[in-house]
């Protein structure tokens, strides 16, 4: 009777920890709701930046917005990190850090995800770009108008190949293509709303 209460009570626990992360996974693939107050910015649009952060000579800028809080965002470095490492000589990178629940000093958070780029706290940023989710890409070109914005995978992970938007949106610039058509999951925000994050 022991081994069997015993079996029952780890089949709960295994249950519960389960249906835990199901329900993380089913919540980050519903696109993020749309702040009430939201001024929309289009592809083509100009876009005016504060003196923080700036493109290095006549490069095209990738930004990435992040929230060191928002799990979505932890799980997006690495993949940031490589598209850096592949085109740092080409694009200049900088990450905006977005959070009105805590202040984060660049140089920690710097630290803290071992990044080689600047980093900038300023959440006005975001709103010229039209951002109000984490992580999200934004791709500014050499004309300073939006080049990209949206996700960088249809994947969580971003271990998806098949769609890896942000680096299809980086190509596609490089090699002045027309710009690829992208789908609703490149172009509709997942994740945490700019501000907080429901953990």
């Amino acid at each position: 009777m022991r081994k069997l209460l015993l079996a029952l009570w780890l089949l709960l626990i295994l249950s519960g920890i389960c249906s835990l992360f199901w329900y993380n996974e089913w919540r980050y693939t519903l696109p993020t709701p749309v702040p009430q107050n939201y001024v929309g910015v289009k592809i083509g649009d100009p876009i005016l930046l504060s003196n923080k952060i700036q493109s290095e000579g006549d490069k095209p800028l990738f930004i990435h917005f992040f929230n060191p809080d928002c799990p979505c965002s932890r799980f997006n470095v690495p993949h940031f990190k490589s598209l850096v490492k592949k085109y740092g000589d080409k694009i200049s990178f900088a990450v905006v850090v977005i959070n009105k629940d805590k202040i984060y000093a660049p140089s920690e958070i710097k630290d803290k995800y071992d990044l080689d780029v600047p980093v900038i706290c300023d959440t006005t940023i975001a709103s010229a770009c039209g951002v109000y989710s984490t992580p999200q890409a934004v791709i500014i070109d050499n004309e300073h108008h939006l080049y990209y914005r949206g996700n960088y995978n249809k994947s969580r992970y971003c271990t998806d190949t098949k769609s890896e938007y942000a680096q299809m949106a980086i190509d596609s610039l490089l090699s002045k293509n027309s710009k690829p058509a992208f789908n609703k999951y490149a172009l509709t925000p997942y994740g945490c709303q700019v501000g907080y994050c429901k953990k």
